[in-house]
């Protein structure tokens, strides 16, 4: 059965000094905070409203969890300090003379609400401070952890050799969606992968008599990759003009079907696929040209 709040305090307590009865600053705010009944309403899913045991008071839960994360103690800790603190009790709602939930209640109830009801509580809060006019909700500054890594800086040979390794991945897609399958693909990106390793090897030279022939090597394989990039293209417009008069066979099978009052979705799918890894081929393809020409610009200086 669910419960909100604990029972009403006893005469012993009514008696005690203010000076016990008081909070400090920080858990004044805090109680009078978690007194609104809004966070309540994330924990009520989870329990029947008539039916079982009397569950542990909500806003004894509440703050003996903003306790724990508060002071980042383990349950056991959690629940022997509150027992040994009149302070502590009187913030969590537990009589002098009631007992502190045990351990393993709390983890159930963690266990039982989960993370559901921390986004619902998050979701109260938020709303609270942006009515208190304490956030504004429509600028939101996220402070991120920057992990350094290594900049992969653009080459001639890199691009080069990245766009023929993609102009025949894409390929590969077009035939895997039923575009120019009778077309003879051939796959050179291993090809263009080892001058590119080559150009590496060249730059590692370290003697001054060396790295005049090195420079006249990357000049010599960059070339070569610039070719290779250049006849990649021409096949790959063979490959596009074909998938480009399947994909308009397609488009006009499908009309007639739907005419017909038929429909086939895995054809529709594969379509869509093959529509797609052409429209990516074709923008390859111009890419892949330009970097060539840029290359052979820079080459003569």
């Amino acid at each position: 059965m669910f419960r909100t709040v604990g029972d009403q305090p006893s005469l012993f307590e009514s008696i005690l000094p203010v000076e016990l009865l008081r909070l400090p600053e920080e858990l004044g705010r805090v109680d009078v905070l978690l007194n609104d009944p809004v966070f309540f309403a994330p924990f009520v899913p989870f329990f029947d409203p008539r039916i079982g045991r009397p569950s542990t008071p909500m806003e004894t839960y509440l703050r003996l969890m903003f306790l724990k994360f508060r002071y980042r103690l383990g349950f056991e800790t959690l629940c022997r300090e509150v027992s040994d603190s009149i302070t502590w009790r009187r913030f969590c709602r537990i009589p002098l003379e009631g007992s502190v939930p045990h351990p393993t209640t709390l983890m159930k109830l963690t266990t039982r609400c989960g993370a559901t009801a921390v986004e619902g509580l998050n979701e109260a809060l938020l709303a609270k401070a942006a009515e208190a006019k304490l956030l504004r909700t429509n600028r939101v500054r996220v402070d991120t952890t920057v992990v350094p890594s290594n900049v992969a800086y653009p080459t001639d040979s890199g691009l080069l050799a990245k766009g023929i390794g993609r102009i025949a991945a894409t390929q590969r897609r077009i035939q895997a969606a039923g575009g120019a399958t009778r077309t003879r693909v051939r796959d050179r990106s291993r090809s263009a992968g080892r001058r590119a390793h080559a150009i590496g090897a060249k730059l590692r030279t370290r003697s001054a008599a060396g790295k005049d022939e090195a420079q006249a090597a990357v000049r010599r394989v960059t070339g070569e990759l610039a070719d290779l990039a250049e006849t990649v293209a021409r096949d790959a417009e063979k490959v596009l003009g074909n998938a480009k008069r399947a994909l308009r066979r397609a488009r006009t099978q499908a009309r007639q079907q739907q005419a017909n009052g038929e429909r086939d979705a895995a054809a529709g799918r594969r379509r869509g696929q093959l529509a797609r890894a052409v429209d990516d081929l074709d923008r390859l393809v111009e890419a892949t040209r330009q970097i060539a020409a840029q290359t052979r610009q820079r080459l003569p200086g």
